[in-house]
């Protein structure tokens, strides 16, 4: 069983929230369709190297949206970060248990030149599970 995943232009969305909530077809580049993958809600290309060698820029990452409160420790998740009042920051991260207690998470990043950062919860506003990850490899 297979269904189609809409790979979204992250680059016309401010926010993770604001994609979650409208889903607008102007948005979609495109549709993935892949057998047995579980249900995922879309597809983004990554960009940036916080993950690298595990997922390296362009490479697509399927999510499945979720909420904190089912979180998985030590999976990787997509998130959008609250920097301030004006600016969020989307990115792919580790989440795990911070030392600063309950109301913390640790954002962990595979490139070990990308330091942890503890966060409060209440700086995430979205969050989507990583289902699956695609790389095509081409000779240009």
């Amino acid at each position: 069983m297979s269904h189609e995943i809409p790979l979204y232009d992250l680059e016309t969305v401010a926010v993770l929230r604001e994609l979650f909530n409208s889903g607008k077809p102007q948005r979609v580049l495109d549709t993935i369709k892949i057998p047995n993958l579980p249900k995922c809600d879309g597809a983004i290309s990554v960009t940036g190297d916080s993950m690298y060698p595990l997922l390296k820029f362009g490479d697509i990452v399927l999510y499945k949206e979720t909420e904190f409160e089912n979180i998985f420790f030590g999976e990787m998740y997509l998130l959008s970060v609250k920097l301030n009042e004006w600016e969020e920051y989307i990115t792919v991260k580790y989440v795990q248990k911070s030392d600063q207690g309950a109301d913390f998470v640790k954002l962990l990043s595979q490139n070990s030149h990308h330091q942890p950062k503890d966060i409060h919860i209440s700086k995430i506003s979205a969050l989507a599970l990583i289902k699956a990850s695609i790389r095509i490899n081409t000779m240009m």
